[in-house]
């Protein structure tokens, strides 16, 4: 698998590509770092502990400003549930039970990642680490697979036999706050957390692809339940239909419709965010009506 892959990204084709990009200021402290890595812990240690912490890292990492936000009176015009404010208990509450679904249950999913790369022969060097744009291409399949698993997945747990039983335990939270966002069901975790797998048993080249995807998801998951809108500094919003906080804030408020993790595009296809669109547009005639109504008063 790798040794096909690896064809790929050592091309004449790319070569020639790179040789027009600028040079990353960041690459040699950054090839310094992982080699230091390499030499002072097995790959076992590596793919097992290392993932562990970067998955720690990033998640709580990505949730701290958006519970910062809520200390900051400047950033609530932002929030998008504001009539539901966060409290100590819920957040406590959502904390220890994370650290349950990470320890417990995905940890052990981790410890996995070892035995996966050495099965498949994916290597850890930095001399064949994928040049920077293969690397984003295949961060990309992966999201375009994980979304398409999530939404059929997620949209099955919604039904009406199944949802009590698993998915319920997610939306405890109709106001979510970025640490809910792998606030779930054991079950959940493992039904919707394949999606995240998939990706990587399809375009793994390196260890790196796995790290570098798991950076990418908690960002666009934690965004997505961050429960705050500031569109003008996400640079997410520079993704052709990402859909966005708003987008799946709503899917916790309505509990239908907008199942889709990343994109809007299967929602569209499958006409999913009716509901949304519809919510969409009574809230601008709503903020229509309101300024012609002060408009009128200040006429009289």
């Amino acid at each position: 698998m790798a040794n096909n892959s690896s064809i790929f990204y050592t091309s004449d084709t790319m070569e020639f590509v790179s040789s027009y990009l600028p040079e990353n200021p960041l690459v040699n402290p950054f090839r310094d770092l992982w080699n230091i890595m390499l030499s002072r812990y097995t790959k076992f240690q590596v793919a097992t502990f290392g993932s562990l912490l970067v998955h720690e890292l990033v998640y709580f990492g990505a949730c701290l400003p958006a519970f910062l936000f809520q200390f900051l009176p400047f950033m609530h015009r932002f929030k998008i549930q504001a009539e539901k404010p966060e409290t100590f208990d819920k957040q406590w509450n959502c904390f220890v039970k994370l650290l349950f679904n990470h320890f417990i249950i995905q940890f052990p999913m981790i410890c996995g990642t070892y035995y996966f790369t050495e099965y498949f022969g994916i290597p850890y060097s930095w001399e064949s680490m994928p040049r920077w744009y293969v690397l984003l291409g295949q961060v990309v399949g992966c999201a375009l697979i994980e979304d398409t698993w999530h939404y059929w997945l997620h949209r099955a747990l919604h039904h009406r036999s199944i949802y009590k039983h698993i998915h319920k335990i997610h939306h405890y939270y109709q106001a979510p706050f970025g640490m809910t966002a792998e606030y779930a069901h054991p079950a959940e975790t493992l039904i919707l957390g394949m999606g995240f797998f998939i990706g990587i048993m399809t375009f793994c080249t390196h260890l790196i692809l796995l790290w570098a995807w798991v950076l990418v998801r908690l960002l666009e998951t934690i965004d997505v339940h961050s429960g705050y809108d500031i569109p003008w500094i996400n640079p997410f919003h520079l993704i052709p239909g990402y859909a966005g906080s708003r987008y799946h804030d709503f899917h916790h408020q309505n509990f239908t419709g907008n199942y889709a993790s990343t994109f809007t595009w299967w929602d569209r296809m499958f006409g999913t965010d009716q509901q949304y669109k519809e919510f969409k547009q009574l809230r601008k005639r709503l903020a229509s009506d309101k300024i012609g109504h002060i408009s009128s008063k200040k006429t009289e």
